[in-house]
């Protein structure tokens, strides 16, 4: 199993979703840990649960701090205990641009309400208010702009006549409990997740001109309208564990050097192989996507008709 993430989660009460974070990093095949649970407030409930747990803790009142000097402060803990990600847990202060630039992609927080509607506080009184039939819980990046990050999750709660916003968000918590944990598990793993790599592999190639996708022996291949195959996805091929996609080498001779510089990227494929195709390996954990894009668009030009592949791409 791939080493796990390294969870962060920033709370200011009782951390209820820390808590459905922190057990469900437990399961056998939970992708994360919980290595730290941090507070604008000293006083919160949650951070007695966390230390019941094992898990670190630390705290500091907000109040009298600058926030950036404030924020400083707490990415120095994550740091200092190897966090590779934050989650927001009911984490009721702003945060400063340059933390949020620090841990842009890495950082995600729950809310309670279907986003992009009924955004900050006050969230249930806003769902009554407007009458929704439906509302819910959302996952989101942390972005500058407060709730407008991309949404990784949501979870639909229906409101029920008689609800006040106490019985509403009692509702809304138990599907935030539920949303929360998976979302988390998703993001930590974007990186080796098969289904995030090929959706990466589809965006790079079918951006390129004339390019269609179809099932080729079972597995999506690339196509270029009116050539030939110039790209073909692999995962776990016979059980190997391998996630990675096949292009067009020169020849065998390119494609031995390449795997002779760099055993851990490229290898010589099954079938494909004695025909000077090479395969990239996706599932290292660090994929360099702008090496990727180069060789898919070079597989390009090799597989299509004349008149595409003097195309400037």
């Amino acid at each position: 199993m791939p080493e796990r993430a390294r969870l962060g989660i920033l709370i200011s009460g009782t951390g209820s979703n820390m808590a459905a974070l922190l057990y469900a990093s437990r399961l056998p095949d939970a992708p994360y840990e919980v290595v730290l649970v941090a507070s604008n407030n000293p006083a919160a409930p949650g951070l007695a649960l966390a230390a019941a747990e094992g898990i670190a803790t630390f705290a500091r009142d907000h109040r009298g701090v600058p926030r950036a000097a404030f924020d400083e402060g707490i990415d120095a803990e994550l740091g200092r205990v190897g966090v590779t990600h934050v989650a927001l847990a009911g984490y009721m202060r702003l945060l400063s641009d340059a933390f949020v630039a620090k841990w842009a992609g890495r950082m995600v927080n729950i809310h309670p309400s279907l986003l992009p509607a009924h955004k900050g506080t006050r969230v249930h009184e806003a769902v009554l208010a407007a009458g929704d039939a439906v509302t819910g819980a959302t996952a989101h990046l942390v972005t500058a702009d407060l709730d407008a990050g991309p949404i990784l999750g949501q979870v639909r709660v229906a409101v029920v006549p008689g609800d006040t916003p106490a019985t509403l968000a009692a509702r809304v918590l138990h599907a935030e409990h539920q949303l929360y944990p998976r979302v988390v598990a998703d993001l930590v793993t974007a990186a080796v997740r098969p289904e995030a790599l090929l959706d990466r592999v589809r965006a790079l190639a079918l951006a390129l001109p004339a390019a269609g996708e179809k099932l080729s022996h079972g597995a999506p291949g690339f196509f270029v309208e009116g050539g030939k195959f110039f790209a073909y996805w692999r995962n776990d091929h016979h059980a190997d564990g391998i996630v990675a996609v096949l292009v067009k080498a020169s020849g065998v001779e390119e494609q031995a050097s390449l795997i002779e510089r760099d055993p851990d990227l490229y290898f010589r494929p099954a079938y494909l192989g004695p025909s000077g195709w090479i395969g990239l390996r996706l599932d290292t954990g660090d994929v360099d996507w702008d090496h990727i894009a180069e060789w898919l668009t070079r597989s390009w030009r090799a597989s299509a008709p004349r008149r595409l592949a003097m195309l400037p791409v």
